[in-house]
């Protein structure tokens, strides 16, 4: 099926031959350089090199079969699925964990609300959602939190992942909890990953919108996508988890990938506004551990020369997209057996020596030719 849909995709494009142009996350937190900010216009894509090299993609299904912990591997190029295989667990059509890939979802949720006005933009301080939590003992500084510092990990205030996640999950306010942390940085400057910045947004969203979470995220994503995103777990205020646990199906959430590639627009409709693609793919901020830059619920790194944008979830769920490549992968994982770094090592090398590599080179050229020997010399 495979090798088909590969053939058939490149012969498709080569009559109808058109010049592109696209637009321009483990829980770890010094320092590899990004640009300010990514091309406008990400390079052009050739015409000419169209769907998946069978080769690479044949050894991406061999390297995926040998990991236990990997559920599910989806590739798209140029529109188009030309690649899915369920390794494990439940059907691509299943809606699954997709743990802090959540984050770039969330992302998204807050760029709705801001387009509709339920938020004035990243720059809104969130501390009067808040004020029942901070009194007049709290840090000032805390009044200078906005969006934009949850969204990129900068917020100052003492992570809840890691080492603190249980007692912040555990206590009966997740929300007062995380507010009521103590400033470790001035808000705007350092970088520390915690699920508690994108639980407060999940707040902030709550009480801007007059619904939950999760009904605003079937009205500005769900429906428009003709996805399913079935309720998540929610805090004991009834506060919907951001940035962790959200549910989507391995095919759906290709459909998320093509919607931010495609710059906000998927089907001819507008979903995103293309601002807000463009402002979540630039990097604002650095993980100290893996040195990828970081936007609003995305990390940001180059793969074969190619930036790519990813959303990372723990266990090996990961959503890729490659404008420059016209390339959307999604992985997904079990979500409660990590597999340590190896796992998401193995994972990583699929994708940079296999799946990149064959959107680079293209279905084989072999196969081209048979299918254009097949079609007869052209007529005079």
């Amino acid at each position: 099926m495979f090798a088909r849909r590969a053939v058939s995709s490149c012969l498709y494009v080569l009559l109808t031959i058109a010049m592109l142009l696209a637009i321009g996350c483990t829980p770890s937190d010094d320092a590899a350089e990004e640009p300010d900010e990514p091309a406008e216009v990400a390079e052009p894509v050739d015409p000419y090199v169209r769907g998946l090299s069978t080769a690479h993609m044949e050894e991406a299904r061999a390297r995926g079969e040998a990991l236990p912990r990997l559920h599910s591997m989806v590739v798209a190029r140029h529109g188009e699925v030309l690649f899915e295989e369920r390794f494990g667990g439940p059907s691509l059509n299943t809606p699954v964990n997709v743990k802090s890939v959540s984050k770039s979802l969330l992302s998204a949720l807050v760029g709705a609300a801001i387009e509709q006005d339920y938020l004035r933009g990243t720059d809104q301080a969130i501390a009067p959602f808040f004020e029942d939590y901070l009194g007049p003992e709290a840090d000032p500084r805390k009044q200078d939190i906005t969006v934009a510092h949850l969204l990129t990990m900068q917020s100052g205030l003492e992570r809840t992942s890691g080492g603190n996640y249980g007692a912040w999950v555990s206590s009966p306010n997740w929300a007062r909890y995380k507010i009521t942390r103590p400033l470790q940085a001035d808000p705007g400057t350092a970088r520390s990953y915690s699920t508690g910045n994108s639980h407060l947004l999940s707040a902030v969203l709550t009480q801007a919108t007059g619904q939950s979470t999760w009904a605003f995220a079937q009205s500005v994503l769900a429906e428009p996508l003709g996805i399913r995103l079935p309720q998540w777990p929610a805090d004991p205020q009834g506060i919907y988890f951001g940035g962790n646990d959200m549910m989507i199906s391995p095919r759906d959430l290709v459909r998320i990938g093509e919607l931010y590639r495609k710059g906000g627009y998927l089907d001819g409709q507008r979903i995103l506004p293309q601002d807000w693609v463009r402002a979540s793919f630039r990097p604002r901020a650095t993980s100290r551990w893996s040195g990828a830059g970081y936007g609003y619920g995305w990390f940001i790194s180059h793969i074969e020369d190619h930036i790519a944008y990813y959303g990372w979830g723990y266990g090996g769920q990961y959503l890729y997209v490659l404008p420059g490549l016209e390339l959307t992968i999604v992985i997904t994982s079990d979500p409660y057996n990590s597999g340590g770094r190896g796992h998401r090592s193995d994972l990583q090398q699929i994708v940079a020596e296999e799946i990149v590599p064959a959107a680079i080179k293209g279905a084989d050229a072999d196969a081209v030719a048979a299918q254009e020997e097949s079609a007869g010399p052209p007529s005079s």
